[in-house]
């Protein structure tokens, strides 16, 4: 409000007795940031104050982000009613975490941009960015208990990485299709299994993990919404 008010002097002694200003507003609510929104001011001065009408906000698109039940398909909110999936900031959530987060941003913006293109392309290209690896790699040869075992205490092995952060991030791709699109195609359902069950193994093995119990009843919740969706 001081700069307002700043504005407004500054207006006033360059003469402008109805200046106009455009103000605008970056805001956000329950996880989904608005990145605009921009409405005009009318000032009219007189000698000892002055006057502020605010008329009604100008209507802009609102580009969506994060994760937000009010915009999500129906079908989406029929298969999982439960609420941690859809919460912005549980960690164990598919969209709570950073990478979860990131891989939804991710895919609506490669959707915005591939409209026509089926998702299992958006999923290769998420894997081999964030697994540095090559798509046909990632397959069922990766659930063998022993070998992940192994890689989790490997020291030269980024398990944070290449498997928690992968698999979030196609888990999260994979499902930020259902909820803006009511479906998951079903050439994406083997990946997104594997990313689900190896997600699985990893916090099983993870003992020491105090939310492993709950992380791996939420991942359940997934694999039941896959399977059906």
């Amino acid at each position: 409000m001081i700069i307002l008010k700043l504005l407004l002097i500054v207006g006033y002694l360059f003469g402008l007795q109805t200046p106009e200003i455009i103000i605008i507003i970056i805001f956000n609510i329950n996880c989904r940031k608005v990145p605009i929104k921009s409405f005009r001011v009318n000032v009219f001065f007189d000698d000892s104050s002055f006057n502020l009408y605010l008329p009604k906000p100008l209507t802009m698109s609102e580009e969506q982000y994060g994760i937000d039940i009010e915009y999500a398909h129906k079908k989406a909110i029929e298969l999982i009613p439960e609420e941690f999936f859809w919460s912005c900031i549980d960690e164990l959530a598919p969209f709570g975490s950073d990478e979860g987060d990131m891989a939804l941003a991710e895919f609506r913006r490669w959707r915005k941009a591939n409209p026509t293109i089926a998702t299992i392309e958006c999923l290769r290209w998420t894997i081999e960015g964030v697994g540095e690896m090559d798509f046909s790699d990632y397959n069922r040869d990766m659930l063998s208990r022993e070998k992940i075992r192994s890689q989790i205490e490997d020291e030269d092995f980024d398990d944070s990485q290449y498997i928690f952060t992968l698999d979030v991030s196609v888990i999260a791709t994979g499902f930020g299709q259902l909820v803006d699109e009511g479906v998951i195609e079903a050439a994406n359902k083997e990946t997104i299994q594997i990313a689900i069950e190896r997600q699985i193994i990893w916090a099983e093995i993870s003992k020491d993990w105090p939310h492993a119990s709950q992380y791996i009843s939420n991942l359940r919740v997934l694999e039941r919404a896959l399977k059906a969706s």
